[in-house]
């Protein structure tokens, strides 16, 4: 009889991934340039793969940084990408930049989110999103998923917040399918508690779903351009994405600018970039108390991560200076 090697975390993980993909070994094998019976062997393991191994093997199965950190840790080797933290004094010249792109998008809302939607920072323009939000859904840390599908939101202005809301949850899905996280899943699934019943019927747009939005100027009709950062080598820095709303139409575009108040810095910009352990990990699976007797009010002042107490920690997940954008 011959023995059979028992699998060991490795393995088991590669084994995991390739599945997940829909991969066969030799699917795997042909795109990390080796051979199926090397791969059959690592999942069986009957052999031990080399660091470079198991970081062409990582970059072949499209994993994310942090990802790629815990397949190098499961084979015994050290993570090879760091995470810093947004505010980390070596990443100042990468705030900088981002500021000035939230800056010059003005007098359109823009926004830095992180991987689970927490709001990193924003433009002045963000505003028109905030109006007439119950203050829980405004106490750092934001998250700018929640806030704009819950009943206490952004929702109520949403004129097409059955198409629009299953357009955001449904881009989450797709994320959340290449890269499997319990924690995502939880906050889908509450998010999708918020959106009303629907047939969408035959004239669904899908992706292509631009958010309808009421205003004491009527309605506006936004676009969104999704911006992650293709290069990085930091986790921080690659798990960060800029949120870009555009304007569909003239009307639109006319009502944001004059939105701009002749007081208000038509560059500013939320002073935040920071976060905490126990807020950034916390508040996506805990569900945004309704508190019925708290007054909505439109919130003006600039929101700020830095407001929050407590100890900091590296911000979300895996970008660097490449941009892939995304238009939705």
């Amino acid at each position: 009889m011959t023995a059979v090697t028992a699998s060991g975390p490795f393995a088991r993980e590669l084994r995991r991934w390739r599945r997940l993909r829909g991969w066969s070994q030799l699917d795997l094998a042909l795109r990390a340039d080796t051979t199926q019976r090397y791969l059959s062997f690592l999942e069986q393991g009957r052999s031990h793969p080399g660091r470079p191994m198991v970081v062409r093997l990582a970059e072949s199965l499209e994993l994310s940084l942090r990802e790629r950190n815990a397949l190098l840790m499961s084979a015994g080797y050290a993570p090879v990408f760091n995470e810093s933290g947004i505010d980390a004094p070596q990443l100042e010249p990468v705030r900088t930049a981002l500021k000035s792109v939230l800056s010059g998008h003005m007098p359109y809302p823009a926004v830095i989110v992180c991987q689970y939607g927490e709001l990193l920072d924003a433009n002045a323009a963000f505003g028109l999103f905030t109006e007439g939000c119950a203050p829980e859904l405004l106490t750092p840390p934001v998250n700018v998923r929640r806030l704009a599908l819950h009943p206490d939101g952004l929702a109520p202005r949403v004129i097409n917040l059955p198409e629009w809301g299953r357009h955001v949850t449904e881009a989450m899905r797709n994320r959340a399918r290449i890269s499997p996280d319990p924690q995502a899943d939880e906050l889908i699934a509450e998010l999708e508690t918020y959106l009303p019943p629907t047939d969408l019927g035959l004239g669904y747009l899908g992706f292509a779903v631009p958010l309808r939005l009421r205003s004491d100027g009527g309605e506006l009709r936004l676009i969104t351009t999704l911006t992650s950062f293709a290069t990085a080598t930091d986790i921080s820095l690659a798990e960060l994405h800029l949120e870009a709303f555009l304007p569909a139409d003239e009307a639109t575009a006319r009502y944001l600018r004059e939105r701009t108040l002749p007081t208000e810095h038509a560059g500013a910009v939320a002073d935040t970039f920071t976060s905490t352990a126990a807020a950034v990990r916390t508040s996506t699976t805990m569900r945004a108390p309704r508190n019925q007797n708290s007054p909505r009010r439109p919130l003006r002042q600039r929101i700020s991560l830095r407001d929050h107490a407590g100890p900091r920690r590296p911000a979300c997940r895996p970008v660097g200076i490449g941009v892939i954008a995304e238009g939705r």
